[in-house]
């Protein structure tokens, strides 16, 4: 979700209410506080992680299913402040507990073009982010989801000999993804769909969407237990308003 305003806008969020009509929705990139983005979804609960900053990052959940608590942010005594900012002050990190589940919503802070941010981000975000969803699944399973800012890998990107060294497929940052995998996490796209080259975000440049040169970088991952009641783990790239498309999860509970 690229600021959810602009999405509103263009209609393309009642669009998909209308078209889809999820039991929860999960945005990242909300852009927004609560009450700056006229939302009219009476039938959902509105859940919003806003950053500090205004009009930057944010995550929000909409839910039909009114959950037992919710946590906001990721717990964590390290410090992360750099030249860009706090990751921790950036409503990226939004916690939701069902009767069966916690659910994660979450915005991967992004290594910047010249991957300023990937000692950060390798080092202690995808590190304490890994640690807090192992803490969460000793109560419960979980169910997270999100924009995590990488590709895992070649299949999952269009061009991956010369985007190697880029922000978003570095080593480093595929070694996040595969850590949570070692973990016990599940890639539920990529389990029901193992051979599929499929996208969810394309670069503005050079009609990349039009020619669908793009990245999957956002996925739906649960606790190992949680996968025999995955039933379905999709990629809508037919749904416009974003330079991200919606990825979305059938869940038996």
């Amino acid at each position: 979700m690229n600021g959810l305003r602009a999405v509103i806008r263009k209609g393309a969020l009642q669009e998909f209410i209308d078209g889809y009509a999820p039991d929860i929705l999960c945005l990242q990139e909300t852009k927004a506080k609560q009450g700056q983005a006229e939302v009219d979804l009476p039938e959902y609960e509105e859940i919003w992680n806003s950053a500090e900053r205004p009009g930057y990052a944010g995550t929000a959940i909409f839910t039909k299913i009114k959950p037992l608590s919710v946590k906001y942010g990721l717990p964590t005594e390290i410090e992360m402040n750099d030249e860009y900012g706090n990751p921790l002050s950036e409503g990226r990190v939004l916690t939701a507990e069902f009767s069966e589940f916690f659910l994660v919503d979450v915005y991967t802070p992004n290594s910047k073009n010249g991957l300023e941010r990937l000692g950060l981000r390798a080092e202690k975000w995808d590190k304490e982010f890994l640690r807090y969803l192992k803490e969460l699944e000793q109560v419960k399973p979980v169910v997270v989801c999100g924009d995590f800012n990488a590709a895992h890998e070649e299949i999952d990107i269009a061009r991956p000999k010369t985007n190697h060294h880029s922000a978003g497929f570095t080593d480093e940052e595929r070694q996040g993804i595969t850590n949570m995998i070692d973990a016990g996490f599940v890639d539920t796209f990529r389990a029901l769909h193992p051979d599929e080259v499929r996208y969810t975000w394309w670069s503005h440049w050079g009609q990349a969407r039009a020619n669908n040169v793009g990245w999957r970088i956002d996925y739906f991952f649960v606790s190992y237990g949680l996968m025999p009641r995955v039933d379905k783990a999709e990629i809508h790239e037919d749904v416009m308003g974003s330079d991200h498309c919606p990825v979305s999860i059938e869940l038996e509970v």
